[in-house]
């Protein structure tokens, strides 16, 4: 949830906001196909509707203040999560649980509510995009190994 979201605090309530709603519910939960996709599915549902709601009012709050005069940026921690955080919202969350929750696809097929092709072909285009993203980064930056053993990121 964080890497979805980028920020500790929402991602940590979203997350908290699941597991106890799977608590609560663990008769019904604990007898399907997929508890952690379920749960996956509650959190991401949280996420988003509080990212709306937080967008929503900042908007609101910007409209009667006026734009701020300058916005400092924060440094981008990694150029992967860089490229991750710019794909598309069901592209992000499918290559997160799937490479960072280890998720199967049919989990997250039912934690996205869409089909395991979808996911298939989100994963896809995914990687591809990560891929065209980073080699075209990295090209910038290129470097020469001091060490022939050395192994370059």
């Amino acid at each position: 949830m964080c890497a979805l979201s980028g920020q500790v605090d929402i991602a940590t309530d979203a997350t908290d906001e699941a597991f106890a709603r799977a608590l609560a519910r663990w008769h019904r939960v604990s007898v399907m196909s997929s508890p952690a996709g379920w749960t996956y599915r509650v959190a991401l549902n949280h996420l988003r509707r509080r990212m709306r709601r937080r967008a929503s009012t900042e908007r609101r709050a910007v409209s009667r203040v006026g734009a701020p005069t300058s916005v400092e940026k924060r440094p981008i921690d990694d150029d992967v999560w860089h490229a991750v955080r710019a794909l598309p919202d069901r592209q992000r969350t499918a290559i997160v649980l799937r490479y960072v929750a280890d998720l199967p696809e049919a989990a997250i097929a039912e934690a996205m509510g869409v089909s395991r092709g979808t996911v298939a072909s989100n994963l896809s285009t995914a990687r591809r995009s990560l891929a065209r993203f980073l080699t075209d980064d990295q090209s910038q930056s290129v470097r020469k190994p001091a060490d022939p053993t050395e192994v370059l990121p």
